[in-house]
């Protein structure tokens, strides 16, 4: 059916998770978007659709035995553990993700992370702005350390496209780049290694049952005391409860967190109660520089119109 000239029918169920105008495939179609859609909406949204686009809305087995035409799920993402690509893979729906389009974003995020937690930008700026400055009788103090980038060692968990492409503006900046992944290749190292020799941690996996807290109390303990741990891939990479442990106990030196398991994190997370200025949270926005998302709407659209002609493109199953 894929390629078929047929019309097809498109929904794009969670259109607010993409900031930039999507440009429609050059393809016969009807065109339906809602800004949210719970699990609970999805099915009786996409009805008779025969391509879903989605970002983070879930597509269980359930869900997706009520659509009968669905044809093809267009990941408006990288991810897609929010699909049962099992059933899919079995009912012949193709599912289609994007590729390459953050290699600037998120490694820009990573860095900016990391330049904040290791000149602890956090400490001093909350210090001022309590009036501390005021009170000192010379012109700056250093009640935080402050730590250079250049000669530090950057320990990558993930060595892929955006791995790589972090790894390539960290050595600009005079950082040893030591990695580990899933594939055999020069200067990989093994997961304990990299977390006793890094300075810097920095997750770039995906999540899968393997992976899932594979940052835990144990591998923290490996850490040296002054390292400091960043997050831009999945919430669910890290246990937050043994993160927290050593954040307050001080047996790390800090973090940069931009996800969580539960996004948004309706029922609470204990990464946003800590207040301590060696955490930085953001809101899963490593990715999302306008250029980035661009990129992303572009693609988007391209998978579609591949899908359609019959060449179907970034197919995850």
């Amino acid at each position: 059916m894929a390629g078929q000239a047929l019309r097809h029918k498109i929904v794009f169920l969670d259109r607010a998770t993409l900031g930039v105008p999507l440009r429609r495939p050059e393809i016969p179609h009807d065109y339906l978007e809602y800004d949210a859609t719970t699990a609970a909406q999805a099915a009786e949204r996409l009805g008779d659709a025969t391509i879903a686009i989605i970002n983070k809305v879930p597509l269980s087995a359930d869900t997706l035995a009520k659509l009968p035409d669905l044809r093809l799920i267009a990941l408006a993402a990288t991810g897609s553990d929010c699909v049962d690509k099992e059933y899919c893979r079995a009912h012949g729906i193709t599912v289609c993700n994007i590729r390459d389009y953050a290699t600037d974003s998120v490694p820009e995020h990573v860095l900016t992370l990391i330049f904040a937690l290791r000149r602890n930008l956090i400490a001093y700026d909350r210090d001022i702005r309590r009036g501390k400055w005021q009170t000192i009788n010379q012109f700056c103090y250093f009640d935080h350390p402050i730590r250079d980038i250049a000669g530090s060692t950057l320990g990558i968990v993930g060595y892929g496209v955006l791995g790589k492409a972090l790894a390539v503006r960290a050595s600009a900046l005079g950082m040893t780049v030591i990695a580990t992944g899933s594939a055999p290749g020069d200067g990989l190292v093994d997961l304990e290694t990299l977390l006793k020799s890094s300075d810097i941690v920095s997750l770039h996996c995906p999540l899968t049952e393997r992976t899932r807290k594979l940052i835990g109390a144990d591998q923290l303990r490996l850490m040296k005391p002054d390292a400091i741990l960043i997050n831009t891939a999945r919430g669910g990479l890290i246990d937050e409860a043994a993160l927290a442990d050593a954040l307050r106990g001080g047996r790390i030196g800090g973090a940069g967190i931009d996800v969580l398991p539960e996004e948004p994190p309706r029922h609470g997370n204990i990464m946003l109660d800590l207040g301590l200025p060696n955490l930085i949270v953001t809101p899963h926005i490593a990715w999302a520089s306008d250029t980035a998302q661009r990129r992303l709407a572009e693609q988007l659209t391209g998978n579609i119109e591949a899908f359609a002609a019959g060449g179907p493109r970034n197919v995850v199953v």
